[in-house]
């Protein structure tokens, strides 16, 4: 029996709170099924490899953030809703409930600001505006009403590809219109996303369709719990194929190098037209938020929870009080010196205690045509666009993981020569031209642990100023006073870089995977 019509002007009484409460959950709560194959990647990976202490202090941040219900990534990522309904609901009334849900849990911290005109660079403040969230309807004979919501980072979205068959592939060679090309293409996404989608991700897959519903279709097997298996069995034969595979590639975590680079791969296929073949890959990271609820369609309340059960108490990943450091770590106070940073080399682990300045994509674009708005001499500028909560006069650090480093490669030789920076830090690595620069002049690149946005909110006990807040939260210029803020140099003033060394590496294994049938 269909639920009765319910009038425009009138609001589903519980469906706002639900929505909330569904997002709040899925920023800070990952479930069962990956929180289980970050445990798995853990014992997997041996814990005196910078693989195995970036898993331990990934695993203690999913921890923090579930205790502390705060945000597991800084990046909160893109909102998509994908929502089915008896046919008689209001589906306008639905989306307005949703939309002031969304605001509501960016005001409360819980959501980073992530919403900008792409005409004007401006940030909305509030997550809303022209496509953002993404709310997709679909009718179906269910009673109840289905809400799943997955968040999708800024980092991992840049390393989904696609591919139109055949093709040549780095490493792989050609890929033709068969499983065998499908195969070649998967593996190659995987490989060329490296530490840059904070590795161990997952993957959906969609073979086939046309460009624009294949990246769809390739989202929504994201949907799909890890533990399940494809009803397709040649489907589900690739799926573990490209799991056994890609984990043989040693990209490892963060593309660190080591034995887990995938958690996940979920394909489907859809039918095409004769002169088009393509493979989309949505690429997630280990920061795979995604849940869902089933809801009473008159009053909109919670009924069931999807992938989660609420009344089962959350296991720690990590026992005690977690990812401890060693003692052997170096440290650094900034304003730093050149002798100081001259001395560190690729696989050195360094505790930052002192001043620290963030500046990511905007701040970036600004400085190639602006002085300065402070003195950057010996900093430490931080790849990160945090969320922050302002209470009183005062700005409290919410959560403040690294975002991907190769966006700047454009403008960071020249800054770091410009404005005479010592350091540069966060994930991913950069490029040729940054290396030569850190080699120039004396600086090095920092890789903090993409993702950990709990453990290194803990770290950035005081927020000492702000510049260039008309940019927005995530973009502004933030100076933080670091304790104990633990990165590793993976880029030296050698000319050393470990991203270089893992991306070849891996490439020749890839060569070796793929020539497998």
């Amino acid at each position: 029996m269909l639920p009765p019509l319910i009038p425009p002007e009138v609001p589903i009484e519980f469906f706002r709170e639900s929505m909330l409460e569904l997002i709040i959950q899925t920023s800070t709560n990952l479930p069962p099924d990956v929180r289980q194959a970050m445990a798995r990647a853990l014992k997997t990976e041996q814990p005196s490899t910078q693989a195995g202490q970036a898993l331990a202090i990934i695993g203690q941040n999913i921890d923090m953030a579930c205790e502390n219900e705060g945000p597991i990534c800084q990046d909160t990522g893109m909102l998509t809703f994908e929502i089915k309904t008896p046919a008689a609901m209001n589906q306008i009334l639905m989306k307005k409930q949703i939309l002031e849900a969304v605001a509501e849990a960016t005001k409360r911290g819980k959501l980073r600001p992530n919403s900008v005109d792409s005409l004007t660079g401006k940030n909305s403040g509030n997550n809303l505006g022209p496509g953002t969230p993404i709310i997709h309807f679909e009718q179906w004979e269910e009673p109840d009403i289905e809400v799943r919501l997955i968040l999708k980072g800024g980092g991992c979205e840049n390393m989904n590809a696609q591919y139109s068959v055949p093709c040549t592939l780095e490493h792989l060679g050609r890929a033709d219109r068969d499983l065998e090309g499908v195969r070649k293409c998967i593996l190659h996404a995987v490989w060329k996303a490296q530490g840059l989608g904070c590795a161990p991700g997952a993957i959906g897959v969609c073979i086939g369709s046309d460009r624009a519903a294949g990246y769809h279709h390739a989202k929504l097997q994201l949907f799909r719990p890890l533990d399940d298996v494809n009803p397709d069995p040649v489907l589900a034969k690739l799926e573990k194929e490209i799991m056994e595979q890609t984990n043989k590639l040693g990209v490892g975590t963060m593309g660190f190098g080591g034995l887990v680079s995938l958690i996940g791969c979920k394909i489907t296929a859809a039918n095409r037209l004769p002169a088009c073949f393509f493979v989309s890959v949505a690429y997630d990271c280990w920061a795979f938020r995604r849940l869902g609820v089933r809801l009473d369609p008159v009053n909109g309340a919670i009924r069931q929870w999807l992938y989660r059960d609420p009344e089962r108490p959350v296991e720690r990943l990590v026992p005690g009080a977690g990812f401890q450091v060693s003692g052997r770590e170096i440290r650094l106070e900034p304003p730093l010196s050149e002798e100081k940073v001259r001395a560190l080399k690729v696989g050195d682990v360094v505790l930052i205690n002192g001043p620290m300045v963030t500046g990511r994509d905007a701040v970036h674009h600004y400085l190639m045509h602006h002085d300065a708005p402070c003195d950057l001499r010996g900093a430490v500028l931080y790849h990160c666009g945090p969320v922050m909560l302002k209470e009183g006069e005062k700005w409290r650090v919410v959560a403040a993981g690294p975002t991907t480093s190769i966006r700047e490669e454009p403008y960071e030789a020249d800054i770091i020569k410009r404005f005479g920076i010592r350091a540069v830090m966060g994930k991913g690595g950069m490029g040729k031209k940054t290396l030569a620069a850190l080699k120039e002049c004396g600086a090095v690149y920092l890789h903090a642990i993409g993702g950990a946005a709990q453990f290194y909110a803990r770290c950035l006990p005081q927020v000492t100023g702000v510049d260039l807040l008309e940019l927005g939260i995530p973009e502004a210029m933030w100076h933080y006073e670091a304790r104990d803020f633990l990165a590793i140099v993976t880029m030296d003033s050698h000319g050393n870089s470990l991203h270089e060394d893992v991306a070849n590496a891996t490439g020749v294994e890839l060569g070796k995977v793929g020539a497998g049938s």
